[in-house]
């Protein structure tokens, strides 16, 4: 049996604060290219639900199911849209895989590429959520096709948000992952301001106005170390459980929780 000592070590390799940064950050003034403040409704125009390994199970060893169009685990209310992890199971769901958690997972129908991306959002805390901010691009093969995580928390450790940059040469396989941490006091009980700066040759990566990660083009290695030139969608969701987010296990008696996001803006680069 792996010991908790164990299963944190291993879970650690998942975050990096290696190249942690002090930078700025400011938002554009300007029209945003690509914005949603989401009104009364999920915009099915803008987003589409990701339910495509419930059946065969997530990764990471996520323990969650990802529901479409259920307002149970994804709706607006009150001006923000809700994704809301819970302790139930679905197996009437023609792709259910035996979850015993249920939660929501919005990916862009946009490609977006390099710019200014802000996500105002409250997080849950809760032991064993997951809740993600992160771009992927439309095809590829994980690490080959690249990934940005522009946040990342998990429920253990609450407060604390990652950003991490993943591709071939630099992935939490290898344990050489580029990314930092950041303190974020009251990121479950308040909105704060998710930002990442993507330009050609670096990504900045910060909160309410404050770049604490970030990681330039300048290593060899080509598109092994920078993927990071196609357009690539922007990913929602809470995932439960799993390496890194259910190392100390669940707290199921504090589900469900919620990640709420008040808006989502992109400012295309000049």
């Amino acid at each position: 049996m792996i010991g908790i000592a164990t299963m944190l070590a291993q879970a650690a390799t998942l975050a990096a604060s290696n190249y942690a940064a002090d930078v700025p950050m400011r938002a554009p003034t300007t029209r945003p290219a690509w914005a949603d403040d989401f009104g009364t409704s999920i915009d099915s125009a803008r987003w589409r639900f990701d339910t495509g390994r419930n059946r065969d199970g997530w990764f990471n060893h996520e323990r969650q199911y990802y529901a479409a169009d259920r307002p149970e685990n994804a709706r607006v209310e009150h001006g923000a849209l809700a994704i809301e992890a819970r302790r139930e199971t679905l197996p009437t769901r023609a792709d259910w895989g035996g979850q015993g958690y249920t939660s929501a997972k919005l990916v862009s129908r946009a490609a977006l590429g390099y710019g200014f991306y802000e996500i105002r959002a409250k997080l849950p805390c809760a032991r064993g959520t997951w809740p993600a901010i992160w771009l992927l691009p439309d095809t590829g093969t994980w690490p080959d096709m690249g990934e940005i995580d522009l946040m990342e928390m998990v429920g253990w450790q609450p407060q604390v948000v990652h950003a991490t940059l993943h591709t071939v040469a630099f992935n939490h396989r290898l344990r050489t992952q580029r990314g930092a941490e950041a303190r974020v006091a009251g990121a479950c009980t308040g909105y704060h301001r998710y930002q990442l700066d993507w330009q050609p040759h670096a990504i900045t990566i910060g909160v309410d106005g404050h770049g604490y990660m970030r990681v330039a083009d300048d290593q060899p290695g080509g598109h092994a170390a920078w993927p990071f030139t196609v357009p690539y969608h922007l990913i929602l969701n809470v995932a439960i459980g799993g390496d890194w987010g259910g190392a100390k296990g669940i707290g199921d008696a504090a589900l469900p929780q919620r990640m709420r996001v008040d808006y989502v803006r992109y400012w295309r680069a000049g």
